[in-house]
């Protein structure tokens, strides 16, 4: 072991940047409606995330000029606050003044530009009108960013808005999205680099890694982490006087530290020693590669151009790889070099858990193990899980002399390296990642050292094989659409993620569906409800994947009869938030950081999580006919499930009708009626239509294994003879609420709620995502309104579809037509707040059946969730895995109508104008279909590699055997009138 050179205290970061640099070298904005609101209640107000924008510009010495017709400008900028902000002004007498002609015409736009003394190719103009953008289009600025605040995406961008957000505190000035395969960010901007680095996560199901730029610590803006699948430790806090204990994914040592510093100076890029221009990376969607290219200049001037590129390996899941290629311009002479693992990282992604305790790591070894060879281990706190990170540092592919440095937690190989004008140099760094929960392993330290030794020399030495299975994932996953080139890009990116956060390493591993995915801390890192939105999409291409997350929730089914014996019930009740041993991990207490106090958080009450385990289960046997997998594991997750609602279920003799009181449905504003908050509520629909459906499953399950083990199966799971009796009585009789116009009811009681001013309220907070915290800081609750965090009722449609659910209502003894059931979308689309981004994928995927145009629409809205950070910033905290997830399914089950029923493939496509083609790929019960879809035609190949004789392909009325190796095509598919329900509004 080689001994350290040790520094008495950590060298000092440069002070993180609060200027935006953006590729453009000036900003135009227009007035009202981008900077300003002047249609309040208490007159012009600037919007923050205009005033945050503007700021940072300022700070970052780019110029701002303001484009607007209104003749009053310095009252209005006065009033606003923003006096004296703008370098420039021309306004509607200025404009007169000039004889400039008014927008669509380009005058005061270009007026500006030359005022600035900045070319209009160089500059940005930001317009919330239709005339605004072609203005500035037809005087060909460089970025024209629309501003659709009411809902105006769809005619801003047909005016030709290059990017159309929904506010100013979404306009990323640095993204661009020309190619669908390729996420590129120039520039910089501070407001955005968590966002950033959450976005070009890269990752292989085993680990992930954020963007972060390797020379940066975590210091405000800047946030670099590396996440392990089902990694948890347990620490106890003292926040606000309470003592809490929670849960979180462990933020793992940073493996990419790679530091570079001038010649003869004391300094580092990352303590200031180096400034960087020209910033732009890629993100290869097709090859799962980012890319950073840059200027560095050290203070006597000498330039540095940098090319960095990284992997996260696909073919071998313990190696991730970094590759650093400099180019001395103008000078020779010797660069240092630091190539690092920072094992005193900390989880401090998310602000709102800032006073929790976040130190989850203890150093237990460090050293040079080796020529150009660091190693770290570390061990988690509480839960003991050793990790062990080793990284091979080579300049031009061989093994450098290095020094072995320790700075606190940052240990390093410290390079001299002589650089020669106009000659490139690269440093390859190849890191390898274990821990003690893997398989066929002595001890993690052998295995990342055994693992760098195996593995190829350098980043090209893995690049080919990575590529290779991206390329084999994409021919599987891969979704061709004709549609704009932001839905395909925005499609590849949630398919890219997926597979990035789930994939066949997963598969071998104890863990669950991370809400949001290996990309940072939100939520603790703990498994919900979301694989409800995954699964399918797993499941139709890489089934083993999903029967291995299914596995996650089949260990923990133990710990789910133990809460239910603690409740004194039977069955299995699973928790509302799971991590590493299936407890209840959900908080017990919300801090309302705008009111300051504490609120109860009783989502534990949302049982329906286990009711989405058993159809996830049933799901998969119906996709795979794995009869195996379902006798031996998926039956005990469905019959326990079945027997928890049995229980909570009580029995009304009076109307032969059962009620299950207690819970909270998926909506989460409301957690009791407003005389009872927190006590849950009575017969939510969602809830006891579910509940019956698996009641009826339990009963199938019971047909289906018969006489495939079902004697193992009825002493295993000690199933009395009533039992069936019992479920089959609740599958008929499980009361379901209905208001007084006949549409279905969220839960019992629900018609007495007030109705909320809903215009008020988005005209006084902009978001309102979190009315729960809105109104509990204005002493009022949720629990008093007709309203919804995310759909409630309508998840029956997406999971059931119109006719599934019609069904199990004619069942359940409440005969409903499509009308109603049209009738009750419209009810609950005007009060949903979207304080969930699935929210928009339900809406999105019912409407897709209903009304396609409308469908597209919001479908087009839920892809923004994570692309332009719709929910107030939180992607930087992690992506939102379900709601990507549900975007993908909407294109194959909604608008190419594909369902299955036993080995039957069903297509009823609803294709919108949006969308007149599509392509894709599935696999039912072993057997590979491409399927293509236009306007009229659709065509079903049966692919000869993987294929099962017995599948059958069902359009319209026509059905048939489908063999291996055939094709069947259709003519003059009726398209979105295949399903359409009458009775919704125009």
């Amino acid at each position: 072991m080689t001994h350290p050179t040790t520094h008495p205290s950590p060298s000092p970061a440069a002070p993180a940047p609060t200027g935006a640099v953006p590729p453009q070298e000036a900003v135009i904005f227009e007035l009202d409606g981008v900077v300003t609101d002047t249609a309040t209640e208490h007159g012009t107000k600037a919007f923050p995330g205009a005033v945050d924008l503007l700021n940072r510009l300022r700070a970052g010495g780019v110029p701002v000029a303001l484009v607007t017709a209104s003749r009053n400008t310095s009252a209005l900028l006065e009033a606003a606050g923003l006096a004296g902000v703008f370098d420039v002004i021309v306004d509607g007498d200025r404009a007169a003044e000039l004889g400039l002609p008014g927008k669509p015409d380009p005058a005061m736009f270009l007026t500006a530009a030359a005022e600035l003394g900045v070319n209009p190719a160089q500059v940005a103009v930001v317009e919330d009108a239709v005339a605004g953008v072609q203005a500035a289009r037809a005087g060909g600025f460089s970025l024209v960013a629309g501003i659709a605040r009411a809902g105006q995406r769809a005619e801003l961008e047909a005016a030709g808005a290059h990017l159309v957000v929904e506010d100013v505190a979404q306009l990323d000035l640095g993204a661009l999205r020309a190619d669908p395969w390729t996420l590129v960010y120039e520039g910089f901007d501070p407001a955005h680099e968590g966002h950033r680095e959450a976005l070009t996560t890269l990752g292989n199901g085993y680990l992930g890694t954020r963007g972060a730029a390797p020379e940066r610590a975590a210091d405000g803006v800047h946030y670099p982490g590396t996440y392990l699948a089902g990694v948890y430790n347990r620490l106890v806090s003292s926040v606000h006087g309470r003592q809490m204990e929670d849960e979180h994914l462990v933020n793992a040592p940073n493996w990419l530290i790679l530091d570079l510093g001038p010649q003869g100076a004391q300094s580092w890029w990352s303590t200031g020693g180096l400034t960087v221009s020209g910033e732009r990376r890629e993100l290869d969607l097709r090859r799962g590669v980012l890319t950073r290219t840059a200027v560095l200049t050290d203070p006597g001037g000498r330039r540095l151009r940098l090319r960095q590129r990284r992997l996260v390996s696909m073919t071998r899941p313990h190696l991730t790889a970094l590759e650093t290629t400099m180019v001395p311009d103008g000078w020779s002479g010797i660069l240092k070099v630091r190539s690092g693992i920072d094992a005193g990282v900390r989880n401090g992604n998310v602000a709102e858990y800032t006073a929790l305790a976040d130190c989850h790591l203890r150093t237990t070894g460090a050293e040079k193990a080796g020529p150009g060879t660091l190693l770290v281990e570390v061990e988690t706190v509480q839960s003991q899980v050793r990790i062990a990170t080793a990284a091979r540092t080579t300049v031009n592919g061989g093994i450098p002399d290095a020094d072995f440095e320790r700075d606190h937690e940052l240990h390093s190989l410290v390079l001299k390296v002589p650089v020669t004008d106009g000659e490139p140099v690269t440093i390859d760094k190849v890191a390898a990642v274990y821990t003690s929960k893997d398989p066929a392993i002595a001890s993690p330290r052998l295995a990342a050292l055994g693992e760098l030794t195996a593995a190829p020399q350098g980043f090209d030495g893995l690049l080919n094989e990575h590529v290779a299975a991206w390329q084999r994932l994409w021919d599987r996953y891969g979704i061709e659409l004709e549609a704009d080139t932001q839905t395909r890009l925005v499609l590849n990116l949630h398919v890219f993620h997926l597979l990035q956060t789930l994939s066949t390493h997963t598969a071998d591993l104890d863990a669950g569906v991370p809400a949001r995915g290996l990309h940072g801390e939100g939520y603790r890192g703990h498994v919900f409800w979301d694989e409800l939105f995954i699964l399918p999409v797993l499941t139709t291409h890489l089934p083993q994947v999903s029967r291995g997350l299914l596995d996650y929730r089949w260990r923990r089914l133990d710990a789910a009869r133990r809460a239910a014996a603690q409740a004194e019930l039977p069955g299995a009740m699973f928790p509302w938030q799971s991590g590493s041993d299936g407890r209840e991990e959900t908080p017990v207490m919300l801090f309302n950081t705008r009111s300051g106090r504490w609120m109860p958080d009783n989502s534990h009450r949302q049982r329906h999580v286990g009711l989405a385990i058993a159809y996830n289960a049933w799901e998969y046997y119906q996709a795979t006919g794995d009869l195996t997998w379902l006798a031996r594991r998926g039956a005990d997750l469905i019959i326990e499930v079945a027997r928890l609602f049995t229980a909570l279920a009580t029995h009304d003799p009076s109307t032969d009708r059962f009620h299950i009181r207690g819970v909270m449905g998926p909506d989460e504003y409301h957690d009791g009626y407003p005389d009872a908050p927190g006590e849950g509520l009575t017969d939510n629909a969602y809830t006891n239509v579910l509940a019956a459906w698996v009641c009826q499953r339990a009963l199938d399950v019971l047909q289906t294994v018969a006489g495939h083990e079902c004697d193992d199966l009825h002493a295993r799971l000690d199933i009395a003879p009533e039992e069936p009796t019992t479920w089959e009585h609740l599958s008929r009789r499980l009361a379901v609420p209905f208001l007084p116009d006949g549409l279905i009811a969220q839960f019992a009681g629900y018609e007495a709620l007030a109705e909320l001013d809903w215009d008020h309220y988005r005209r006084t907070y902009g978001n309102i995502g979190r009315l729960d915290l809105i109104l509990e800081s204005e002493g009022d609750a949720t629990n008093r309104y007709k309203l919804a965090k995310q759909a409630d009722v309508l998840m029956l449609i997406y999971l059931l579809g119109p006719d599934g659910l019609l069904n199990m209502l004619h069942r359940l003894g409440y005969p409903t037509t499509r009308q109603v059931l049209a009738r009750t979308v419209e009810y609950y689309l005007a009060r949903t707040a979207h304080g969930s981004t699935l929210s928009r994928v339900v809406h999105a995927s019912v409407l897709a059946r209903l009304d396609p145009a409308r469908g597209w629409a919001t479908f087009r809205e839920a892809l923004a969730a994570d692309l332009d950070d719709t929910q107030g910033g939180t992607t930087q905290e992690g992506i939102h895995l379900g709601a990507m997830a549900g975007t993908i399914d909407i294109l194959i089950r909604s608008f190419a109508g594909l369902h299955t029923q036993g080995p039957t493939v069903v297509l009823d496509p609803a294709l919108p104008a949006g969308l007149p083609a599509m392509r894709f790929r599935i696999q039912h019960r072993g057997q590979r279909l491409h399927i293509i879809l236009d306007e009229n035609t659709l065509t079903v190949t049966a692919e000869p590699c993987a294929a099962n004789p017995h599948i059958r392909l069902r359009v319209g009325e026509h059905e048939s055997a489908l063999p291996a190796g055939t094709t069947q095509r259709f003519s003059g598919i009726p398209g979105a009138a295949v399903t359409r329900l009458s009775g919704l509004s125009e």
